[in-house]
This record gives structure tokens, C-alpha cells and sequence, in this order.
């Protein structure tokens, strides 16, 4: 595996071309753990049908909001990690992924024992199909016990973006891509000395690859001394404190239900795609997925300004931060405008890479693609800016813009106007929801008020 590179000062150099540096590896983390997803899935499905696939599918809603809410604290330690390093206080930077550590690793620990015992409540809220409910229950329970390394892992990348190291994480996340793929047929069929376990071996290939992943990133963070490392009697720093958890709670909680609002918004509004009929959900369904990849420049570049902007606001480089926010909407522009003049231009071909018989849906999707495809680059530069402030500690403010765009907004726009316009309220209201969040979002960050924010009490 190639050599790490020692972790940046986000403080110094050019902005544009360190963020865009920065950024590009956080992308291809993105693209990396979507293949994963399509692979393991192409696995199941292939090897041992439908009612694998779908109940890999259910067991995959419960750990979204479990990584949802992980990943909102695995953020607020990425800024409490990047604003100590803008101070250049080491010692800090260690105490705070200690506490993190501590706190990740028994929250790892509760989540496996609580998910082995209520998965079958978790199963039944979730209406899981009778066909479906006993590979499930088998899939959710395993993966369940993986969530010490699972949880680990997040953490870990996160810190290491906060030091300024983007790149460690991208190799890390192909070794777990590499292992994950290369061992789900393993265990499923049983290949060589290892006996056929099912959808149990899909969920064992996972957590090994999650847990040997997780063991060489912390191999690599002490064999290059890197500034995350705990030795001797920086140990006890992994005994949680409250200086340092208290801020990880109450600002990565919104962050991480930010996710679950949307995620619950998308669902809301599949119901209400679903009544116009089943090319309509086909042809939405279709273009989701060419969708997922126009929105990832907008994290990956959010999550590399967030680090930058903590940084530089540690080092009281205020001055530098309205240059980070502009870069990084220009790069996100940039990225995601290109990506759907991709997909604009050749709409036709990839829509039948998923519907070769074209139809009515073809055309249905044409048209979606038309009129909401735009909207995505309004939704980027409204997460670059939040990813800005942010990295203030100024969490309050975006969640509340976010559930007035993406549910106030939208559902009013939506359900009002449905009865009247049809599908194409549907699209209105996703347009109505980009622009009302992007415009709060930058009226707040012009408004400067978030600069008044205290990540932590000092």
C-alpha cells in the first residue's frame, strides 16, 4: 500500500487548490462505498435471490439511521479536531479523539448488544415480508455485532480529515472495498475450506473486512507517528470527558438528524410519486441513482471545507474563511454542473443500461431530469455554506433551514398543488425546497451571525 502522506496545514497555501486537493480523495471514498453497495448487493441478489436481496434491503434502512446519527457526532469531532490543530494544541487534538475514541467504542458496544436483542422488534416495525423476516433477522443480528469496528472506522477517517489527511481514509476505504467484494463469495458459496453460510457469510464478509480495515488504518496512524496517535500516558485520554463529549453530543446531533430529515422527506415524497403510477416510480427510481453520483462533489467538497474552515478559525484566520466558502461553491459548481451535462448528453443510453425496453418511463425520466436536475447544484452551495458555518459550532441554525426546505417547503408545494399540476408539482416542490434552502443558507452566512458561535466553551 502506497505511503502516507503526513496530514496538511489547511491554514497556509493557496485555498482553491488546496480544497480542490483536499476534496478529490473524500470523493472517491464516496464512489467507492456506493460501488461497495452495488456490488454486495449484485452478490446477494445473484447468488441467493430475491428474498435475500430484499431482506438485505430492510436490515440496510436500520443501519442508515444508526451511521446517520454516528456520522453527525464523527463531524463534530472532525471540528473539534480541526479547530485545535488551527491552534496548533496537539495536546488537544489527542484529548479529543481519545474522549471520541472512548465514546465511539462504548456506543459501539451497547448498539451490538441492543441490536442483537431487539432486531426482531426492529424487523416487525419496519413491516419486513414473512419471506423476507428470517434472512433478515440472520443479516441485521451479524452485521449488528459488527458495529464496534463499524463505528471505529467512521470515527477514525473523520479524525484524520480533521488533521488534514484526506488521502489515508481513500486508501482505507479500497481496502475495505477490495476485502468486502472479494470475500462476500467466499462465505456465501463456501469457496475452498469455508463452509456455505448464506446471507450470514455476506454480513461476516463485511464485518472482517470492516474490522481488518479499521486494524491496518490504526496500524498506519502509529507507524507514522501521526498526530491522532496515543501513546504512553495519553492513554487515559480514551476515558471520556465531559469537556469533550458534551460539545461532540449537542453539535453532532442535529448534524446527524439533518440526514434523517431527508432521508424521511425522500420517503414522504416517494409515496407521493408512487400515485402517479408505475413508470413514473420507475423512471424516478432510475434517475436516483444517476442522481447519487451528481451530489457526491457537493459532500465531498462540504465535508473538506468543513475541515478547512475548522482549521482555519482555530488559527483565528476569520479572513480566509469567506475564500474557502467561495472556492468551494466554484469547485462544487464546477464538478456538479459537469456531471449533469454528462448525464444530460447521454440520458438516452444510460437510461437503458436500467430500462432497455424504453417506454413510457424513458420519456418520463427525460423530462425529470429537465426540470430537477438544476437543482442539485443549488443544494450544493447550500451545503458548502453550511459546511462552513458549521465549522463554527453554528449546528442550530442550518438544521432549522434545512426542515423548512425540505419539509415545510417541500410537502406544502407538493401536496398543495399535486391535485392540480400532477407529477409536475412533484418536481416544483423539489425546486421550491433547493431554492428556499440555498437562499436561507446564504442569507444567514452573509447575516454573519454564526461567527458569534462557540464550538466549545473557552
Amino acid at each position: 500500500m502506497a505511503q502516507l502522506p503526513r496530514q496538511h496545514d489547511l491554514t497556509q497555501g493557496p485555498v482553491a487548490k488546496t480544497l480542490l486537493l483536499f476534496a478529490l480523495p473524500s470523493l472517491g471514498v464516496n464512489i467507492l462505498q456506493s460501488a461497495n453497495g452495488s456490488v454486495n448487493a449484485v452478490f446477494v441478489g445473484q447468488f441467493l435471490g430475491e428474498r435475500a436481496l430484499a431482506a438485505t434491503a430492510n436490515a440496510n434502512m436500520t443501519l442508515f439511521l444508526m451511521y446517520s446519527t454516528m456520522f453527525g457526532f464523527a463531524m463534530a469531532t472532525t471540528i473539534l479536531i480541526g479547530q485545535a490543530m488551527g491552534r496548533r494544541d496537539i495536546a488537544d487534538v489527542r484529548r479529543t479523539i481519545g474522549a471520541a475514541c472512548g465514546l465511539f467504542g462504548a456506543l459501539g458496544v451497547v448498539t451490538a448488544l441492543l441490536g442483537w436483542f431487539f432486531a426482531p422488534n426492529i424487523l416487525h416495525i419496519l413491516a419486513t415480508p414473512k419471506d423476507a423476516f428470517p434472512l433478515a433477522l440472520t443479516y441485521l443480528r451479524i452485521i449488528f455485532l459488527g458495529m464496534p469496528f463499524a463505528f471505529m472506522g467512521v470515527l477514525l477517517t473523520s479524525a484524520l480529515r480533521g488533521v488534514g489527511d484526506a488521502v489515508s481514509p481513500l486508501w482505507n476505504t479500497l481496502l475495505n472495498v477490495v476485502l468486502d467484494a472479494g470475500l462476500n463469495p467466499v462465505f456465501i458459496l463456501g469457496l475452498g475450506p469455508v463452509p456455505a453460510m448464506g446471507i450470514a457469510g455476506s454480513a461476516l464478509a463485511s464485518i472482517l473486512a470492516t474490522a481488518i480495515s479499521v486494524a491496518v488504518l490504526v496500524w498506519q496512524i502509529y507507524s507514522k507517528d501521526l498526530t491522532i496517535r496515543l501513546r504512553g500516558p495519553e492513554l487515559r485520554f480514551l476515558v471520556p470527558d465531559a469537556a469533550h463529549v458534551r460539545p461532540i453530543f449537542a453539535k453532532g446531533l442535529p448534524m446527524g438528524l439533518s440526514m434523517i430529515v431527508m432521508s424521511l422527506s425522500s420517503l414522504v415524497m416517494i409515496g407521493l410519486i408512487n400515485r402517479e403510477g408505475v413508470d413514473t416510480a420507475a423512471a424516478f427510481g432510475v434517475m436516483n441513482q444517476l442522481w447519487s453520483y451528481v451530489q457526491m462533489p457537493a459532500v465531498a467538497v462540504g465535508s473538506a471545507a468543513s475541515a478547512m474552515a475548522a482549521q482555519n478559525i482555530g488559527a483565528g484566520n476569520w479572513s480566509r474563511l469567506n475564500r474557502v466558502a467561495w472556492a468551494g461553491i466554484g469547485i462544487n459548481l464546477a464538478m456538479t454542473a459537469a456531471l449533469l451535462g454528462v448525464i444530460s448528453l447521454f440520458i438516452h443510453p444510460l437510461l437503458a443500461l436500467f430500462m432497455p425496453g424504453g417506454g413510457g418511463a424513458t420519456s418520463i425520466a427525460v423530462h425529470m431530469n429537465f426540470v430537477v436536475g438544476w437543482t442539485f447544484v443549488l443544494m450544493g452551495v447550500s451545503m458548502v455554506v453550511s459546511s462552513v458555518v458549521r465549522a463554527n459550532g453554528a449546528v442550530i441554525v442550518p438544521f432549522i433551514i434545512l426542515v423548512l426546505s425540505a419539509i415545510v417547503m417541500r410537502f406544502a408545494v407538493g401536496f398543495s398543488l399535486h391535485p392540480y399540476w400532477g407529477a409536475d408539482a412533484i418536481w416544483a416542490a423539489f425546486g421550491s425546497s433547493a431554492v428556499t434552502s440555498m437562499l436561507c443558507s446564504v442569507g444567514y452566512y452573509v447575516q454573519g451571525g454564526w461567527r458569534k458561535s462557540k464550538m466549545v466553551a473557552r
